[in-house]
């Protein structure tokens, strides 16, 4: 009897989907994705300020690589997705870059390095999915805000600052095919005709540089449900 109602648990259970990522990773939490996505049970681990580039940093502020590494043992995913980015393409590159005067290139080639090792490492080896670095909201020169206002130490205006986080997924996207591990592109979808963020997207609080909850949340489960539904 025990082994019976064991078997039967498992195949009731429903999928695990692990998602790894910064403060953006929240949008994870809405609704549309219980609703959508009935067979799987979502376990959302996000590290606010969470950068790609601390990862390899044991005196990292966020300690973010630890964090996941624990929830992705505790968890046991059958999915992993990972959305990261935001943070490294949008200031810490640029902070850098004007600080210390490192070229972009060479902050861009290890910021990738960093994500792919994690990726590669002991997370996310089977049934991953990375979904694209959102693309700035904070305007050029915008101090409002909290985190307009932590960032407005760099001088780089928003075109850039797209332009980058563009390379970024593509860079990412590009490797993601080699390793066959699937990369959520929604930058078609995101970027308007000059070259910015579409205004959907942007939150309807000036003072939040997240996308608006329901729209980037609609756009990430239409992209979602034909990959793992």
């Amino acid at each position: 009897m025990n082994y019976l109602l064991a078997l039967t648990k498992f195949f009731l259970r429903k999928n695990r989907i692990l998602v790894l990522g910064d403060s953006h990773a929240e949008i994870f939490k809405n609704l549309q994705f219980d609703v959508s996505f009935k067979k799987y049970k979502f376990s959302i681990c996000s590290v606010p300020g969470a950068t790609i580039s601390g990862l390899s940093n044991p005196n990292s502020i966020t300690q973010a690589l630890p964090i996941f590494r624990k929830r992705y043992k505790d968890v046991n995913p059958d999915i992993t997705i990972f959305q990261l980015g935001e943070v490294d393409a949008g200031f810490v590159i640029w902070y850098r870059h004007e600080k210390y005067g490192i070229s972009v290139d060479e902050l861009l080639v290890k910021t990738i390095d960093n994500y792919q090792n994690l990726v590669l490492g002991s997370l996310g080896k089977m049934n991953t999915i990375i979904i694209s670095a959102p693309l700035p909201t904070i305007k050029s020169e915008q101090s409002w805000g909290e985190v307009a206002n932590l960032r407005k130490e760099i001088k780089t205006g928003q075109k850039e600052r797209s332009l980058l986080t563009l390379r970024f997924n593509k860079l990412m996207s590009d490797w993601a095919t080699t390793h066959d591990i699937f990369f959520l592109d929604l930058d078609p979808d995101s970027l308007a005709s000059d070259g910015l963020v579409s205004e959907y997207l942007v939150h309807s609080d000036p003072y939040d540089h997240h996308y608006d909850p329901e729209a980037y949340a609609q756009l990430i489960k239409r992209h979602l449900l034909g990959v793992i539904n």
